[in-house]
């Protein structure tokens, strides 16, 4: 029996760790092929040997990052899942974030934990709603962004117009890196932009292993590939023309974006993918506190709570609480204090979670996400952190409903479960969950950005507390802030909307439609109502 090897807590031990750690998210629209992406990325690295995709072949298995039933069944990402694995000398953090819209404020919150976005675009469809929303979040936040363009091995639009498509929509200056040999959909390879060689790809079955690359020269190339060869040499000069050349200062500065072609299902260009997000994407930097204070790296251990999820594992139905490391060295055991509470917090049980799988996480350094076990004491946006003096990050804003509905219970002989439910649906931010005087604290009131949110409230619901839920719609469509709870007793609503209290204690009021709006603070002379964070703050 071995001795462990001793683990450097130092606070030179976080700068060296740190430069190591590469921490990221993909951002797409659904069906752009965010998921199995994230598991080819996962295979190159030899994490697992045999990567599933959700609409793959027969004998392909579900992704195991999509770990929710309802996931696995709609082949969607409703949930974050956080994995980490080497790759090289890097460590890599890599949060694959929802991609349907109704879920935008989830990854809204795994966007404020991460240092470069991965922007995946679909070869035939470009740009979508959702991609855009997207990465308004990175532009607010100044993250640099890679884009990789999806599913080549389909038909699809010309690489030169999807390029000029990212210029034009989103004022990015793409800088492609490699460029399509063959039309989308006769996907050959790619022209390598950094020596001019031509990397061909070769199927592997199903695509279910890494697919095997050769690399050609320029004049090998054009005997055995002709026509196809001289058009990506023609369309790739035609790049340089118009100032596509790769300025890295451009990239850290979010004013431009290098471009990869690929297809994720088939493992082609992942490993390029890959090697960029080594080489190129920014390593951990100090964070700024509450009072915009630069908290170094080396400072003792703090991290914040990005987000929060029960029910991963059926088997012990534990709440893990996933939180960025900011600065210093986190070690399993050591007791930190909630900066939001004061209160001190033991993390004796702390794990990297990939999906339903977890591994007993011992140490981590700035840049990793860590899974706090049984953190029902954590909310979203709670601050971690050990010694004094203490930090306090910015907390993360609720984006504000579009849709809310009466969740009612049919068994009352479940109310005690209901109950406990719904206080694990509001802490882990599943639905925004509310109070009405009118309808009383038996009768919750939930608020959603996108009505399939009620869908998952209903299904966990049942399948983790054993209650059918039926949810009724409520007529309204627009919410705001009072700044003073005494309001509720000097504003005449009337019938046009209804007064609400959000579970983390804001005082809200709810609008049938812009119109009642209006005309309750025409009623009301003087009345100042916030409006609520909403999709790109």
């Amino acid at each position: 029996m071995t001795a462990a090897t001793p683990v450097d807590t130092s606070p030179s031990a976080a700068f060296r760790e740190a430069s190591r750690r590469r921490t990221f998210a993909v951002i797409s629209h659904p069906d752009a092929g965010k998921s199995t992406l994230t598991e080819a990325l996962a295979l190159h690295a030899k994490v697992i040997s045999e990567a599933g995709a959700v609409h793959g072949k027969a004998g392909r298995r579900g992704v195991v990052s999509d770990w929710m039933e309802m996931e696995q069944a709609r082949g969607i990402s409703i949930t974050s899942a956080a994995l980490q694995f080497s790759y090289g000398d890097a460590v890599i953090n890599l949060l694959d974030t929802p991609g349907h819209a109704d879920f935008s404020e989830d990854t809204y919150r795994v966007l404020s934990a991460v240092d470069c976005a991965v922007m995946l675009l679909d070869a035939a469809k470009g740009l979508e709603p959702q991609t855009l929303k997207l990465f308004d979040v990175c532009r607010h936040r100044g993250i640099p962004v890679i884009t990789f363009i999806n599913k080549w091995d389909r038909p699809g639009r010309d690489a030169l117009d999807l390029c000029e498509e990212i210029k034009q929509r989103i004022g990015l200056e793409p800088m492609p890196l490699t460029w399509p040999v063959g039309e989308a959909g006769r996907f050959r390879g790619v022209l390598d932009r950094a020596d001019g060689t031509f990397i061909r790809y070769t199927r592997t079955a199903g695509g279910a292993t890494a697919a095997p690359e050769e690399r050609i020269d320029p004049t090998r190339a054009l005997d055995e590939e002709g026509e196809d060869w001289t058009h990506a040499v023609e369309s790739a000069e035609l790049v340089d023309i118009s100032g596509g050349e790769f300025d890295v200062a451009k990239f850290f500065d979010a004013t431009a974006t290098p471009v990869l072609f690929g297809s994720g299902v088939l493992n082609f260009g992942v490993r390029h993918l890959l090697d960029l997000i080594v080489s190129l994407a920014p390593r951990p930097t100090p964070r700024h506190d509450i009072n915009g204070d630069s908290r170094p790296l080396n400072s003792p251990f703090s991290a914040f709570v990005f987000k929060v999820q029960t029910g991963m594992d059926k088997s012990h139905r534990d709440q893990v609480a996933f939180a960025r490391v900011c600065s210093g060295v986190f070690e399993r055991g050591m007791v930190v204090t909630n900066a939001t509470t004061g209160k001190p917090f033991a993390t004796k049980y702390a794990q990297q979670v990939f999906g339903r799988e977890r591994t007993t996480l011992d140490v981590a350094y700035p840049g990793d996400v860590i899974g706090l076990i049984n953190a029902s004491a954590l909310r979203v946006g709670d601050t971690l952190h050990a010694g004094k003096p203490a930090v306090r990050y910015p907390g993360l804003p609720s984006f504000a409903p579009e849709h809310f509905a009466v969740g009612r219970l049919t068994d009352l002989s479940r109310a005690k479960q209901f109950r406990k439910g719904v206080e694990q649906l509001a802490q882990e931010g599943v639905v925004q969950v509310l109070t009405s005087d009118r309808r009383g604290d038996g009768v919750p009131v939930f608020g959603a950005v996108g009505p399939m949110q009620f869908e998952v409230a209903v299904h966990r619901l049942l399948a983790e507390f054993g209650c059918v839920v039926k949810m009724d719609h409520l007529p309204y469509t627009m919410v705001r802030r009072m700044p003073d709870p005494k309001l509720r007793n000097t504003i005449n609503l009337g019938n046009r909307g209804e007064f609400l209290t959000r579970a983390d204690g804001a005082e809200l009021v709810v609008f049938n439609d812009q119109t009642a709006l209006n005309v309750t603070l025409r009623l009301n002379e003087g009345l100042v109502l916030e409006t609520l964070v909403a999709g790109t703050t």
